[in-house]
């Protein structure tokens, strides 16, 4: 599998220009670090802005995108790859077998459904690979709080919080999966 990060992240045009700038930030790190890009396929959002970071510091560039959002017009017609599926499903499929960790930047309800399959998958042992999320500016501090309450509730255990990793910059982000080793987690019934 070649060295490859897939992020999760919006594809809205209306968020605020911080993301924006953290965004490029993080694909001139990719492709510095030599990681290709696996991501939604599309040209707008977040999710252009990262892809034409990648590109314009040399890297290269995965998108996948399903059939409905494709005939929207809004790929990235500069992918070095693009690989148009029939659905949602078949969409994260894809993405799962050609990531070899995954990133959360901030996004709305598909980047968090697509970031906490992936986590619910590597809990139950379907995977082993990172799974991070790029906290901008605070972004995700409320879902950390979400998640302490789930671990204060005994909806998860506490040892959960190894399956994941908050980076609040990318030094920390790229830190973690230079240096990752899968955790050894006690089973989820046990």
């Amino acid at each position: 599998m070649e060295k490859s990060i897939c992020v999760y992240c919006a594809s809205s045009d209306r968020v605020a220009p911080h993301f924006f700038e953290a965004a490029r930030q993080l694909g001139a790190e990719i492709a510095r670090r030599g990681y290709a890009l696996v991501y939604g396929g599309t040209d707008v959002g977040l999710m252009g802005t990262i892809a034409r970071s990648v590109h314009q510091h040399g890297g290269k560039v995965v998108g996948v995108i399903p059939e409905l959002i494709h005939g929207k017009g809004i790929a990235y017609a500069l992918c070095d790859e693009l690989i148009v599926t029939a659905d949602m499903r078949e969409r994260k499929a894809v993405m799962d077998a050609r990531a070899g960790a995954f990133v959360a930047f901030p996004g709305g309800f598909g980047t968090l459904e697509e970031a906490f399959e992936m986590l619910t998958l590597k809990q139950l042992r379907y995977h082993s690979r990172p799974v991070a999320f790029l906290n901008v500016a605070g972004f995700y501090d409320p879902l950390l709080e979400l998640f302490e309450h789930i671990y204060a509730n005994h909806f998860a255990w506490p040892e959960s919080r190894q399956l994941y990793h908050i980076a609040n910059d990318l030094e920390s982000l790229f830190d973690y999966l230079e240096s990752y080793r899968p955790p050894e987690l006690k089973d989820k019934w046990s």
